[in-house]
């Protein structure tokens, strides 16, 4: 049986005539009638009486034909729904970053992709780059924002922008009378990092190599849960830190505090955007590259 079969056969329910029904149908009445007696015949039971001047349905062709109306309003809906999606702007889109980026990107993210595409809602998520990569690859993320490089089968990745690390000391540190800050002299000071598992830790890490031999030394390094906690310890004057410069100048920071630039080479990372190469919807990830590309890291600075 086909859709337009099982719309014959409703439209001849509704109107009770084969010539009018014909009619509604745009079709020649011997065309509706052919149809008709072919689904009658692949049911094995008639679905109509038919006298000389009129057409009843029969008790099992009405519960056919109530059930033939059900089909064709769940097909309406799949053509609805295609229809819907070929508006690549319209369902939500999920987005997911790493916790020393979503915080300070994303009140902004969310802003800017309301202006730019206003029915495409946005489900944020923030978690550690491998739970994002798993994420990202079984498909409960669209697109993630992450430090590059990121390397994954069949996953695009585009850099968004470049972010320097600054130092940030507590208010009044002796430090804070140099403009620049050296790197190499970071062990020389009690330092707070991020836990294993945060990338940022180990970009820092990456940045500065003389703090590698300092994480032997208890005295030096200290941990911190999250950015925010570790700019909370360092305005208690527990020790100094690293942030990308998003983290420095967003919402949260302090009076208590202090930053400087690095001198050059300054440490940096470039953060990214990934997606599948099959997402089917390349228009919304051009959205989220339009939107994170007018966000400032250093703020108003």
């Amino acid at each position: 049986m086909t859709l337009t079969e099982l719309r014959y056969i409703v439209t001849l329910a509704r109107e009770q005539h084969f010539g009018h029904a014909a009619e509604k149908c745009f079709v020649s009445q011997p065309t509706l009638s052919i149809a008709v007696k072919k689904l009658e015949e692949e049911l094995g039971v008639p679905l109509f009486e038919r006298s000389k001047n009129s057409v009843r349905v029969t008790p099992v062709g009405e519960k056919v034909v109530q059930q033939a109306q059900r089909v064709l309003e769940q097909a309406d809906t799949i053509k609805d729904l295609a229809q819907e999606g070929k508006d690549q702007l319209k369902s939500p889109l999920r987005v997911g970053a790493i916790y020393t980026i979503g915080p300070y990107l994303f009140p902004h993210l969310v802003s800017e992709v309301q202006k730019l595409a206003p029915d495409m809602p946005l489900y944020i998520e923030e978690n550690f780059t491998e739970n994002l990569r798993v994420k990202i690859r079984n498909g409960e993320l669209d697109a993630v924002i992450l430090a590059l490089p990121f390397h994954e089968p069949d996953i695009l990745t585009r850099p968004l922008y470049e972010e320097d690390f600054e130092m940030l000391m507590p208010k009044g540190h002796p430090w804070a009378q140099q403009e620049r800050i050296n790197s190499e002299e970071l062990p020389n000071t009690p330092l707070l990092l991020l836990g294993e598992g945060h990338c940022f830790r180990d970009q820092v890490l990456e940045s500065c190599p003389t703090l590698t031999q300092a994480l032997h030394d208890q005295h030096t390094i200290t941990e911190g849960s999250s950015l925010e906690t570790i700019r909370m310890m360092v305005g208690s004057g527990l020790g100094c830190s690293v942030l990308p410069q998003s983290a420095v100048y967003g919402p949260s920071s302090s009076a208590l505090v202090e930053t400087r630039p690095f001198k050059e080479p300054v440490p940096q990372r470039t953060v990214g955007v990934a997606w599948r190469a099959s997402f089917p919807r390349p228009q919304a990830i051009d959205v989220l590259v339009e939107a994170v590309g007018k966000f400032n890291p250093a703020g108003s600075r």
